[in-house]
């Protein structure tokens, strides 16, 4: 499927309707079946440790599913999520952006459902994985 926007006209959406995340994010592949996005990582995307939050891989897992869900249909600020299962596998390398690559197993009408993976960038072994469900609003 082709996406109903570009990369960066969807990153332009993002920061309209999720300004509380504006900068976090960077989308470095899209069509319209997958996504490939980065977690911009801050000072405040720390733990004690020095390592990632589990709210922000869980934040980057949430939006790629959301990516992925919007480029087949067009943008929609109403799709929620209604379900999220996450694994945390392995602690993510320090200094290092996180890198998730999402891909849409199913798109119906009223439901996606998207697969995650996440890594450090740079390294091989995946950090999380995550399967998320999303909800779409009937008046597409």
């Amino acid at each position: 499927m082709e996406p109903k926007f570009t990369a960066s006209e969807m990153m332009d959406f993002l920061d309209e309707v999720f300004p509380q995340v504006r900068g976090d994010f960077a989308i470095d592949h899209l069509d319209g079946e997958t996504v490939t996005m980065r977690l911009k990582v801050g000072e405040r995307h720390l733990r004690p440790g020095g390592t990632i939050s589990g709210p922000s891989m869980f934040a980057l897992a949430d939006v790629t599913a959301y990516v992925a869900t919007m480029a087949p249909i067009g943008k929609e600020a109403l799709a929620v999520t209604t379900n999220i299962s996450m694994d945390f596998m392995r602690k993510p390398a320090g200094g290092r952006d996180l890198i998730a690559r999402g891909t849409l197993l199913k798109l119906g009408r009223a439901l996606s459902v998207t697969d995650v993976l996440i890594w450090s960038d740079g390294v091989d072994k995946p950090v999380a994985r995550a399967s998320l469900t999303y909800s779409i609003p009937p008046s597409r």
